[in-house]
């Protein structure tokens, strides 16, 4: 339920975009930037993550992430200029790699079915979080731009209690890992591989995520509604379609097939851009596919090497965020000074670049799918 209520903060300000650009006179390109302040820190502090918990253990990393995640909500949601509001996202990213970072390892420390249970388990976590994000989002948002800031806040004090209640203390690792280590895991060719493919892959996603509001032309209800279904189908089809296809097909394949799928989406986005119920359609459409690759990508980054999960883990997380900091501004300035086609095109491009190198990363995915096994 935690984990929920953390990736609930990424979609939470999606409904909002336009109208927090229309009360704080900011442009899409400044608005955009609640994410990419929010993923780069977040990406930058996947390196100290692992070092910070096997110090400290994983409840009390997971702790101290949701208390700045609480201070820093409440402070956005207090702000009186998109500087400082991009500012405290900035501060709020802190608190949420500290807690996502160290979730997964926890999940799986805890979970009785082991890795691919924590992993399934993970993933409807995330789904939840962005499918309700969008909705909770909108209600709150409907009332004033303000209130889904302080209602993270709200909700994520309520996850650090039921964390402090319910979960057991985690036992700390016996070697303690440094900053160095997530970036020496990155030299393993499968592991870099598949990162690398997800910062690629993550740049559409939040493409998708953080433009499409403001070509919507809704209020905050109609965009929380079109993000509610597509956070479903990412909920729904991360949880029980994604294992499915990858038992049938293998995890490299599905991959790469559906990133092809992907591409194909964002191109119908660009091209259809002006027609709202295609639109709304493909955005849909586009959760579902996203629901696979995320499972896709979680799975490949714990398991194509031997490097212990929270390193891998680290290392992975460092690169994929990097792409989800760049979309979000890049897609905003494209579609300012060219048209609101540009950042799918774009888009679609970078998607077919992550191909690359997961092909080159393809044999040792095989090498270790329990899928094929």
């Amino acid at each position: 339920m935690a984990t929920a209520f953390a990736f609930m903060g990424i979609g939470l300000v999606d409904p909002i975009l336009p109208a927090i650009a229309e009360n704080l006179h900011a442009t899409a390109a400044q608005v955009s930037m609640l994410f990419t302040s929010y993923f780069a820190v977040t990406a930058v502090m996947m390196l100290i993550t692992g070092a910070i918990s096997s110090r400290i253990g994983g409840k009390a990393t997971l702790l101290v992430g949701l208390t700045l995640i609480v201070v820093f909500a409440a402070l956005s949601g207090l702000s009186t200029t998109v500087g400082q509001l991009v500012g405290f996202r900035a501060g709020w990213g802190v608190g949420n790699s500290l807690f996502v970072a160290t979730a997964l390892a926890v999940i799986v420390s805890v979970a009785s079915g082991g890795k691919a249970t924590a992993v399934i388990l993970y993933e409807a976590a995330l789904g939840v979080g962005m499918a309700v994000g969008p909705l909770a989002g909108a209600l709150l948002g409907g009332m004033h731009w303000r209130a889904p800031f302080l209602g993270t806040a709200v909700l994520m004090a309520i996850a650090a209690i039921l964390i402090l209640l319910r979960l057991p203390a985690t036992p700390k690792p016996a070697k303690k890992s440094s900053v160095l280590d997530p970036l020496r895991a990155l030299t393993h060719r499968g592991l870099f591989g598949v990162s690398l493919s997800a910062l690629f892959y993550y740049f559409g996603f939040f493409t998708i995520l953080a433009f499409t509001p403001f070509i919507l032309h809704m209020g905050a209800y109609g965009v929380g509604a079109v993000f509610f279904g597509w956070g479903t189908a990412l909920a729904v089809f991360s949880v029980m379609v994604a294992p499915a296809i990858q038992a049938k097909f293998g995890t490299a394949n599905t991959t790469l097939s559906v990133l092809a799928g992907l591409a194909l989406v964002l191109v119908g986005l660009g091209a259809f851009h002006r027609s709202i119920p295609v639109v709304i359609v493909l955005v849909v459409i586009s959760g579902a596919l996203l629901g696979i690759n995320n499972t896709m990508y979680t799975e490949m980054a714990t398991g194509v090497s031997n490097t212990p999960q929270p390193i891998a883990s680290a290392g992975y997380n460092f690169v994929r965020w990097i792409g989800g900091a760049a979309a979000p501004v890049t897609a905003a300035h494209l579609g300012e000074q060219f048209s609101p086609s540009i950042p799918y095109f774009v888009a679609a491009g970078v998607l077919v670049i992550a191909l690359l190198p997961l092909l080159d990363a393809r044999a040792f995915v095989e090498a270790h799918d329990p899928s094929q096994g």
